[in-house]
């Protein structure tokens, strides 16, 4: 669909029509347009009449039935933004003016009206976490339907799905996606055969990693296919997005995780791309479970803060609950545990207020899980009958094997507890010495710190909250000798190669001397010494050798020789030639097309980088933090790939 032409259009179409006319015509394309995911085109169709997404519409002059419609499209569209850009009190204003339309609906006798109104009611409290009063308003909607076989009746019986599917309750949510199946396949709508089949394909994924079922995978990704046709069919770029998001959920259940990264890369581009910073920080949250999941625990801490601070503005609660809970667990990971116990906590708070009760006992497990050993019985015990009563409906296998694996846990702490009760009776204080005991307990968390960091003492600093490495360094030679031996190898630190001043016309390459074959090498092109020097600092750090260049002109030159790099990181805005330009120009030569690159830059030009050929990108200078585990990733990917 061109949405130009559908404006003009209406612009062209609205000179010679009356009010009313231009209200209904208004009404339909703004339809439309919300249908493919355009919602800000939704609301340029609606100008006329809406032209403050933060204030009410203008209605004078218009019969009861257009009022109603007008209002109707104007919360549709409203909550689909709130939830895309994260605006604070989106949902409230949404369902304020559905609720009105609704009422005016009702009043007017116009069943299938105040049906589609009231589940467009459902899916702002569905956004916000509140799934019983969802359902409520999707059960009422129906029943007005009665019978009656309709695209709007397979809309409300895939919403209805999508709130079982959320809560759990996989039964229900496959009677009504039975339901539903025939009426979708009678329609001619691509968007609702794409939402069908992604919502159908979610249940399948829910149910095939718990139980190791391969013919529910590949049901999943059957389903996920189709709804990626129907989309396309539709031109709905906003749900093919979706589809690579779930699919990227998907494969990291399973463990393929070079997959995941993949079609999450693909899904948080296009996110961005449609400025839907509220489903991009989804994405940021299912790559740090990803993340989680292989060990990258600082970076996928880093991941969902980002995200957890962009959900916090808007009202999406079950989603900033789930976020939450990530979070706490990858602190919990890092040793630092009474935050990660106070996010665990809050989450819990979220989800319960809410009403998303499946989320509240999720993160009660956590606790249970990262925390078990640290918490006294009694409240380990309460914590666990609390999320018993919280998950007693849920008909997710994973749920229950959760629930298994914390049982045996606080047993375990239950019968340690008693072991030691016994013990203390012959014990006396003779022979004892505190300072002995403090440094007994100082040399077993810096022995977990390190084998967390594999070796690293930079890492292991980091995990235990020290600014500089050195500190560390300290403690273990004067205090615990005993632990050099679980230190990785001490690198030889390198310098930077910068490129002669812009004053002096002829460019000159120093030749360093090749790395050693197990170092990784990067060159970094990067005109501000001050972020040079601190990436020069940080890859060091991991053992990896830096080349720094301060122009694209000079990088050019250095890259169209054999030089072995592993990576290249770029900025944009530089000297000579442009990051972009570079990267596009690195890309023609044969001998780098399959270099990973990396852009890390303060310039908003993700999309086009992503356009260029980078393999990952960064925003300077927030997320300098991260090039060393990003860098680590994409290289682990390649030599995936290799094997």
């Amino acid at each position: 669909m061109n949405l130009e032409a559908q404006l003009t259009a209406l612009r062209n179409q609205s000179a010679d029509l009356t009010l009313a006319e231009r209200a209904e015509l208004s009404c339909r394309i703004a339809k439309k347009l919300e249908k493919i995911g355009e919602y800000e085109a939704g609301c340029e169709a609606l100008a006329e009449f809406w032209p403050d997404r933060n204030g009410p519409p203008k209605l004078d002059d218009l019969n009861e039935s257009t009022k109603a419609e007008i209002l109707l499209r104007a919360g549709a569209l409203a909550g689909w933004l709130g939830g895309a850009d994260q605006t604070t009190g989106s949902q409230e204003t949404a369902k304020s003016l559905i609720t009105q339309s609704m009422e005016i609906f009702e009043g007017l006798e116009q069943s299938e009206e105040a049906a589609d109104a009231r589940g467009e009611l459902a899916l702002c409290y569905w956004r916000e976490g509140s799934y019983d009063e969802a359902r409520i308003y999707l059960a009422e909607a129906l029943s007005r339907l009665g019978d009656e076989n309709s695209d709007l009746k397979a809309v409300l019986l895939i919403r209805a799905g999508i709130v079982e599917v959320d809560t759990q309750r996989f039964d229900k949510a496959i009677r009504f996606y039975n339901e539903a199946n025939p009426l979708v396949e009678g329609s001619q709508d691509h968007a609702l055969k794409g939402g069908f089949h992604i919502a159908y394909g979610l249940v399948f994924r829910r149910l095939a990693t718990p139980e190791n079922r391969e013919d529910y995978m590949d049901r999943a990704l059957i389903e996920y296919a189709a709804a990626s046709f129907h989309f396309e069919e539709a031109g709905n770029e906003r749900a093919l997005a979706r589809v690579e998001n779930n699919l990227g959920y998907l494969f990291f259940t399973i463990g393929r995780y070079k997959d995941a990264h993949s079609h999450l890369d693909r899904a948080h581009h296009l996110f961005l791309k449609l400025k839907d910073v509220g489903t991009a920080a989804q994405v940021d949250d299912t790559r740090a479970r990803t993340l989680l999941a292989q060990g990258h625990v600082a970076e996928a801490e880093r991941l969902v803060r980002s995200a957890v601070r962009v959900l916090e503005r808007g009202d999406q609660q079950a989603v900033l609950a789930e976020a939450l809970t990530t979070q706490g667990v990858a602190l919990a990971r890092l040793g630092n545990r009474p935050r990660a116990k106070v996010l665990l906590e809050r989450a819990i708070e979220v989800a319960e207020t809410t009403g998303d009760l499946e989320g509240a006992g999720r993160a009660k497990l956590s606790i249970i899980e990262e925390f078990g050993e640290k918490i006294p019985a009694k409240e380990l015990v309460v914590i666990y009958r609390s999320a018993i009563e919280l998950l007693k409906h849920s008909q997710d296998p994973s749920t229950g094997k959760r629930l298994i694996a914390c049982a045996d846990k606080l047993l375990d702490t239950v019968g340690r507890l008693d072991g030691k009760d016994r013990e203390s009776q012959d014990q006396t204080w003779e022979g004892f010495s505190l300072k002995e005991h403090v440094r007994n307990g100082e040399r077993a968390v810096i022995e977990r710190a390190l084998r967390d960091a594999g070796g690293s003492v930079t890492r292991a600093a980091r995990l235990l909250g020290f600014r500089h490495h050195q500190s560390l360094i300290s403690i273990i030679n004067s205090r615990h000798k005993e632990l050099l031996e679980t230190r990785s190898a001490v690198r030889k630190r390198r310098r930077h190669l910068f490129s002669p001043p812009r004053k002096i016309k002829k460019k000159v390459v120093e030749v360093r001397p090749k790395p050693a074959a197990s170092e990784i090498s990067i060159l970094h092109v990067e005109d501000n010494k001050v972020v040079a020097r601190l990436i020069q600092d940080t890859l060091g750090a991991e053992g990896m050798h830096v080349d720094s260049c301060i122009s694209g002109t000079t990088a050019l030159e250095v890259l169209k020789n054999d030089a072995p790099y592993d990576a290249i990181i770029v900025d944009n805005d530089l000297p000579g030639l442009s990051g972009l330009e570079l990267v596009l120009r690195v890309r023609s030569m044969a001998h780098r097309r399959n270099t990973t690159i990396l852009m890390l830059s303060g310039d908003d030009c993700e999309k086009e980088a992503w356009r260029a050929g980078v393999n990952a990108f960064l925003r300077k200078p927030e997320a300098v933090d991260r090039v060393a585990s990003t860098i680590t990733r994409l290289l682990e990917e390649r030599k995936e790939r290799r094997d």
